[in-house]
């Protein structure tokens, strides 16, 4: 699984725009249970140079992200990008063009509220425009009507977020990378006094825009809360990042002349699974753990080049690492004749386990240039998911072209082709909307994890809305190309 949703737990319009009558400001009123939630600024409207504003406040369940860290759900800080994502919600009035929205933290607790009216202002409460909250001891005014954001660091020598996005045509979505934001606030869940509490986000317009220094309307930008009936247009913080393996078991090669260096380099697992749970070998935990190779067992061990988990040179054990719980990795490169390896992992004197035989491929190159095509399935897909479901699904791959003869018909499985760039999209069947799409950009958080068995990934339910179909699809890199597969796989969320 390489991506989380966080759905927030309040959000809000405040505003000081006037009512119909030109006369009354909405500044005591709240829009706290409205399934919208609007920018804007109003230039010139109840007298030539009057400003009407109005902002969005957003706060998320931070406990939540740091809870799924601490249970391993997602990763730790620096390995994992989050992005805030808001959907646009079309209406009828005039939306503005070439604008900006600014993203700044708030600096003190506010209540959602229960208002609904966006258009009278008739539904009084907090927070609003004047009021962040109240208590049984009172309510606690905003020091600045309008909000209270932070606007310099929240601790010496660490520098405020500041995060902005422009909006050409008018109906874009927001979507901006706050990951600095998110670790600043799980960093900070214990700081009572606010420095780099959680409370949430201010979303409004430019100072130049709001203020009418450019003297014209920005009217008006809506976004849906998360009060919407469409499951698919909440706002939401989205985690993501790149929990790909490469297993090379199935996949190693002879380092060649012809590879990078760094293509010479294979990865081997260890995986400790107990009663059907990964757990760390007791005597290794966290620490490293070593690997040697052997062409026969019994028989004495290889001696590895230089390069990955291999310090110097003709040493006979690579210096493997902790992965994460009950899984190890090592990385080497081979020059050895022997085609038939077997890694031994051990800590010194003592072996934890000797892995199947692996096939050492030799590279070579060719005189004809050709594209790889490939057959693809999923092995275990069910036709029915729970949404408290995080299935493995495992993903079959051979070459299009592949002939065996009527002898390798008869005694050989087919083989199993390595793809070691493929992504999986899912989509709904019923209007092809993108629930998860190919994650190839800077950050590959859709990309698949291998093994000797082929291609595998972990599917989050939670992300889908029940009482729909959808269909996974594949596209796999090659030769700096993405290509996507004809083939598509359906399920159904319950």
């Amino acid at each position: 699984m390489s991506i989380k949703r966080y759905k927030p737990t309040k959000d809000t319009t405040i505003t000081n725009a006037y009512a119909s009558n030109l006369s009354t400001r909405g500044t005591g009123s709240n829009m706290g249970a409205a399934d919208v939630a609007e920018v804007f600024s109003i230039y010139g409207q109840a007298t030539t140079s009057s400003i009407e504003k109005s902002r969005m406040l957003m706060e998320f369940d931070i406990n939540q992200i740091k809870t799924d860290r601490t249970d391993g759900t997602i990763p730790a800080s620096g390995s994992v990008d989050f992005y805030l994502r808001l959907y646009n919600a079309v209406h009828a009035f005039t939306l503005p063009k070439d604008y900006t929205l600014v993203i700044h933290p708030v600096s003190r607790s506010w209540d959602e509220g229960r208002g609904l009216d966006m258009e009278e202002y008739s539904d009084s409460g907090y927070a609003n425009w004047l009021v962040a909250a109240s208590a049984s001891s009172g309510i606690t005014n905003w020091t600045t009507p309008g909000g209270d954001f932070h606007t310099g660091a929240y601790v010496s020598g660490v520098s405020l977020p500041s995060y902005s996005q422009e909006f050409n045509a008018g109906p874009e979505d927001l979507k901006v990378d706050v990951t600095s934001l998110v670790e600043e606030w799980i960093a900070g869940l214990n700081d009572l006094a606010g420095a780099r509490g959680n409370f949430g986000v201010g979303i409004f317009l430019t100072s130049s825009q709001e203020d009418g220094s450019e003297e014209r309307s920005f009217y008006t930008k809506k976004f849906f809360t998360r009060g919407t009936e469409f499951f698919y247009r909440q706002p939401i913080v989205e985690a993501r990042w790149d929990s790909s393996t490469k297993d090379d078991a199935g996949n190693f090669y002879i380092s060649s002349s012809l590879s990078p260096a760094v293509d010479n380099l294979n990865t081997l697992f260890l995986y400790n699974s107990v009663r059907g749970q990964l757990k760390n070998i007791p005597n290794v935990g966290e620490s490293n753990i070593l690997l040697s190779v052997y062409s026969t067992l019994g028989g004495s061990k290889i001696t590895l080049p230089i390069g990955g988990d291999v310090k110097t040179n003709d040493d006979v054990n690579a210096t493997g690492s902790y992965v994460k719980a009950g899984v190890y990795s090592v990385t080497l490169a081979y020059t050895g004749s022997a085609t038939t390896l077997y890694p031994v992992w051990h800590s010194g004197s003592v072996e934890y386990h000797t892995g199947s035989a692996v096939s050492a491929q030799s590279m070579r190159a060719s005189n004809v240039f050709k594209n790889t095509e490939y057959i693809s399935k999923l092995t275990n897909l069910k036709s029915v998911y729970t949404v408290e479901e995080t299935p493995t699904l495992r993903l079959y791959t051979r070459q299009k072209d592949w002939g065996p003869s009527i002898y390798t018909k008869s005694t050989t499985d087919i083989e199993v082709k390595i793809v070691e760039d493929g992504y999986y999209k899912v989509a709904r069947v019923t209007d092809n909307l993108e629930i998860v799409p190919y994650g190839t950009g800077s950050l590959n958080y859709t990309r698949m994890s291998f093994d000797s068995s082929g291609s595998y990934f972990e599917l989050d339910m939670s992300l889908f809305e029940k009482g729909y179909s959808y269909k996974i699809t594949f596209a796999y890199r090659n030769n700096e190309k993405y290509h996507e597969q004809p083939e598509s796989f359906k399920f159904r969320v319950e």
